[in-house]
């Protein structure tokens, strides 16, 4: 289990994050709603170390860190036990889709070329990219490269993936590929906190589902209890804008 605990986080004089925590079960999908400046990827981003929270608790692999106190030791430990799709990619430019999915297992887990090559041969081919090895990613469309980033996360056998709103730079037609193979990976019974506005993927493949608003936790539950009866109003506000977004009377 992975819990994170009374987490708090201000930037100048706002506070983005006002004590959120959560708990994520080995194997389970959680995904994260919200309007945006919610604090949703902030919250991601201090889970991995990307941004330093002020306070608040991370427990992972049976150990507690304090995010205030931690030492750069702890910090690589976590960043060893996680890893995150980001929204625009973040692929090394000057290298293939073989070598981005394979930087991480030799340079952070010491794997040798050979072993690392393995697996991400492995990798590349579950997200249906066997052919795009040698590809650098100027040569991949949006969706490609997304794939590459899943690929580099799942390689690393991490504790917990993470997603920081995966397909919101992707053009619309090349959406369904990425949340294909996501459901792909939840299926494998990969750990996963998702921030999307994908509601069909939340409802289909998340075990809990929690609606972040003005940096806290608004209401959380199963899809069914978030999507067919919301309690709060906030929630049910956010809810109506998003599914409605696209309904057009002709």
């Amino acid at each position: 289990m992975i819990q994170i605990k009374g987490v708090k986080k201000s930037f100048g004089g706002t506070e983005v994050l006002k004590g959120v925590s959560i708990s994520v079960k080995k194997g389970e999908v959680v995904v994260i709603l919200g309007p945006s400046g919610s604090g949703k990827t902030t919250l991601l981003r201090c889970i991995n170390f990307l941004e330093k929270a002020d306070c608040g608790e991370l427990v992972i692999g049976g150990k507690t860190i304090k995010f205030e106190h931690a030492t750069k030791k702890e910090i690589l430990t976590v960043r060893r036990q996680t890893a995150m799709v980001f929204q625009n990619y973040n692929l090394f430019s000057n290298k293939t889709a073989l070598e981005n999915v394979m930087e991480g297992l030799v340079t952070a887990q010491k794997m040798t070329k050979a072993e690392a090559k393995k697996i991400a041969v492995n990798e590349l081919d579950k997200v249906g990219l066997s052919g795009k090895y040698h590809a650098y990613p100027a040569q991949l469309s949006g969706g490609q490269q997304q794939r590459v980033g899943i690929a580099r996360a799942v390689a690393l056998n991490p504790e917990v993936i993470l997603f920081d709103e995966p397909t919101s730079a992707l053009d619309p037609e090349l959406v369904g590929e990425v949340l294909s193979v996501m459901r792909k990976v939840a299926l494998d019974g990969v750990t996963m906190v998702v921030v999307t506005h994908e509601m069909s993927f939340a409802s289909d493949i998340a075990d809990h589902v929690i609606f972040m608003d003005g940096g806290v936790i608004v209401e959380e539950g199963t899809p069914r209890e978030i999507f067919t009866d919301p309690k709060e109003e906030r929630t049910k506000q956010f809810l109506d804008r998003i599914l409605n977004k696209f309904s057009y009377t002709i």
